[in-house]
């Protein structure tokens, strides 16, 4: 059996809404996979700065991909003029 080119695996889960944002954001950007998809995303957010320090205390639930008052697939950063 080959070697996998990346071994560690990375489970998260997320809401049917999170999911859904994730999937769109993906095909307008045309991404090989969801995989990729995800990777781009870790990389862009761990090159910028900005956000916020998690509290101490602070629970996984605590920590969404969308807000509760954007629609999914709506990320006005990424529009073009």
């Amino acid at each position: 059996m080959a070697e996998l080119e990346r071994p560690q695996r990375l489970q998260i889960m997320l809401t049917d809404e999170e999911l859904a944002a994730l999937e769109n954001w993906r095909f307008e950007k045309r991404m090989p996979s969801r995989s990729a998809a995800v990777r781009e995303l870790l990389r862009r957010g761990l090159s910028s700065d900005g956000f916020l320090t998690a509290d101490a205390g602070a629970r996984s639930q605590d920590f969404g991909v969308i807000s509760l008052d954007r629609k999914v697939g709506d990320d006005s950063s990424d529009q073009k003029p």
